[in-house]
């Protein structure tokens, strides 16, 4: 929460858009990937209850919304999903679940490739600030919010992805502690626990990204 109020008041005030524009924009893309995935897979629970959409009023969770809007990591609503239309069950729910982080990761590598882009058109100092301010910050909550749900906790959709690792019993033990095991780790993010692990795994990943988003550059000799 810190973070949003440190630096001035115009990385204050760019802070608070892009925190918008991922409510609006970039959240629903995570949830319209998760239930296009299980309509690809043939369950369509999710085209049923309205959330195939892009639509953010389909989407957006309350208090989700205000962890966005503070730390920069939050969540939409689940995408409803009956596992018993998928021709087999717990891979279809493995790969719905890795939709949603897919679809940050791929939404946070396009953050860096048009920053990397707009580097080459002139402009006036405050102006490369402001934007590059913009898509970096918007590179960094795509990266934490694919890196936050890929922890095998939950009800988040790295939990869905390690079941299909798992034997059917321990995923049922697992399923009768999801409040308890939520509710931990809501906590643990709030008082800060969780910061450095995220922040270690997410700089990972942003070093992966960038080196591929300069690879073509590179090899042009642009960078």
């Amino acid at each position: 929460m810190l973070s949003l109020f440190s630096g001035d008041m115009s990385q204050i005030i760019l802070s608070i858009l892009v925190r918008a524009f991922v409510l609006v924009a970039i959240l629903p893309v995570h949830e319209f990937a998760h239930a296009y995935m299980a309509h690809k897979l043939g369950d369509d629970t999710g085209k049923w209850n309205g959330r195939m959409t892009l639509n953010p009023g389909a989407h957006l969770d309350p208090f989700g919304s205000l962890m966005i809007l503070l730390v920069g990591i939050g969540w939409a609503k689940p995408v409803p999903v009956d596992p018993r239309n998928f021709k087999n069950p717990k891979s279809g729910m493995a790969i719905t679940a890795l939709a949603g982080p897919v679809s940050n990761l791929i939404m946070g590598f396009l953050a860096m490739l048009v920053l990397r882009l707009v580097s080459f058109i002139p402009m006036t100092l405050v102006v490369w600030q402001a934007v590059s301010f913009f898509f970096t910050t918007l590179a960094s909550i795509n990266i934490s919010l694919a890196v936050f749900n890929l922890l095998p906790c939950p009800p988040l959709d790295g939990s869905r992805i390690v079941s299909y690792f798992l034997p059917d019993r321990w995923n049922y033990k697992i399923q009768q502690y999801e409040r308890y095991i939520w509710i931990g780790l809501m906590l643990l993010l709030v008082v800060g626990v969780l910061d450095w692990p995220l922040a270690f795994l997410g700089n990972k990943v942003t070093n992966g990204l960038w080196w591929l988003v300069n690879l073509p550059f590179k090899a042009l000799g642009l960078v």
